[in-house]
């Protein structure tokens, strides 16, 4: 009873008894046992509580409370996923007590940290700056609210867990890795490497493209004299049409795409693929803009032409989440006839599920082949490829699951001839083939002069 009070007040001010207080007062009770034989040790049971009431009463005074603490956190605004990024956290201690604590920031569960927590002692008025990394393994907009803080008592009776007001905001954007990478392979005639095959129709006297070496097969009077002059090497000049297009993208951010692979979503798939795309398409001079919708339409990024536009597409993207909602085709569409009369390539990035799913995209799909190129992009579910490609025929659950599987995926190629008799362009990859397939696909229709 003389210890209720205390603990009252250790709960109002969120200092909770730790493990040694809770070990000391252990110790009374084990010496009540010997009231079984000396009758008299009551009064030595009552004065060893008396005295932890006291001692635990006047080290819980020593805790400081979170009014005595300050916190700033310094880091970029911007981070990219899966990457590492540095983080200073400053805390200051405005009493003239010092004390040990434990310090920890708010980072979401989706954060990897290194060190995650700092266990230190601080000094009266005093500040400390702590340093640590953090990895962002998901994108988006991510609110930092707090700097949690566990301060011990003088005696380590008392701990006390506070959370210090220390507001900030980081955006995870797509790891922009592989624009980089395009760009200097682009330079050094290398993106074999990345899987795209150079399909362009070489135009005869448009835009400048590149200089390579003479084969016997070029025109004479595309010969660079002064560049191979200064190389001592024939060097033709190559020219590509000039045609300036328009892409729209369509971004499925329903409940198709909420399936992973390799740990990240189909959506995060879709939109690395979308923005490296996008890339390619606006250094050749096209416009490329994005309707992103689940049960609603998310956002709307007008086609436009230059690099420039890459930046809005990032900003617009980086904040979308698969949703456990069924897709509206039926306003996705509509908002894309309202708002996009031009004709222009329309890629569709979604999966495939079941028969109602695959009827809304042909039907959809198909009113746009009159004015608009479409292009239907699946993404495919590893797993059922691997349940046909590695089945086991000694053990009978493995023969039911490839059979299953070998209906789905006869159905899933039903659906994708019937697209293409519709006149609709069709892509079925893999998630980590998507970007590679898709450059591709929009670099042949450059060269066929589809739109």
């Amino acid at each position: 009873m003389l210890g209720l009070p205390l603990f009252l007040a250790a709960r109002y001010r969120l200092v909770f008894p730790s493990r040694r207080l809770l070990f000391c007062a252990v110790l009374p009770a084990s010496f009540s046992i010997l009231m079984l034989l000396l009758p008299m040790a009551g009064w030595l049971v009552l004065a060893l509580d008396v005295l932890l009431w006291i001692v635990a009463a006047a080290d819980f005074a020593t805790v400081l409370s979170a009014r005595h603490f300050s916190a700033t956190r310094n880091t970029l605004r911007i981070a990219s996923l899966a990457k590492s990024q540095a983080v200073e956290l400053e805390l200051t201690n405005r009493s003239g007590r010092e004390c040990w604590l434990s310090v920890k920031d708010d980072l979401p569960n989706s954060f990897e940290a290194e060190p995650d927590r700092f266990t230190v002692f601080v000094a009266g008025v005093d500040r400390l700056r702590f340093h640590y990394r953090y990895t962002p393994t998901q994108r988006g907009q991510h609110e930092l609210q707090v700097v949690h803080l566990r301060v011990s008592s003088w005696l380590g009776l008392w701990r006390g867990f506070f959370k210090i007001p220390c507001p900030s905001t980081i955006h995870v954007y797509p790891d922009m890795k592989q624009i980089s990478e395009y760009d200097l392979l682009a330079k050094t005639n290398r993106l074999s490497l990345m899987g795209l095959r150079r399909t362009r129709k070489i135009g005869q006297d448009n835009e400048f493209e590149r200089l390579r070496d003479y084969t016997p097969d070029d025109n004479y009077k595309r010969i660079d004299w002064r560049t191979t002059a200064r190389r001592r090497k024939l060097t033709v000049r190559d020219f590509q049409s000039n045609q300036s297009q328009r892409i729209i993208f369509m971004v499925d951010c329903g409940r198709m795409m909420t399936g992973t692979a390799n740990g990240s979503s189909l959506l995060d798939y879709s939109l690395n693929a979308m923005l490296m795309l996008s890339y390619v398409a606006l250094k050749q001079g096209d416009s490329v803009g994005m309707i992103s919708f689940s049960n609603s339409i998310h956002n709307f990024t007008p086609a436009r032409p230059g690099v420039k536009q890459i930046n809005r597409l990032l900003h617009a993207s980086f904040n979308q989440q698969p949703r456990h909602v069924e897709s509206r085709y039926d306003e996705a569409f509509l908002y894309l006839g309202s708002h996009c009369r031009k004709r222009s390539l329309v890629i569709l990035v979604t999966n495939l599920i079941d028969e109602i799913n695959a009827h809304q995209i042909r039907q959809y799909l198909a009113t746009l082949t009159g004015q608009h190129l479409p292009l239907c992009v699946l993404l495919r579910d590893r797993e059922i490829f691997t349940a046909v490609d590695e089945v086991n025929f000694d053990d009978r659950d493995s023969l039911y699951q490839a059979a299953a599987a070998v209906e789905v995926l006869t159905w899933r190629q039903q659906v994708i001839r019937d697209l293409k008799h519709q006149g609709i362009l069709a892509l079925d990859v893999f998630p980590e083939k998507l970007t590679a397939a898709v450059v591709n696909q929009y670099l042949e229709i450059k060269a066929r002069h589809l739109l």
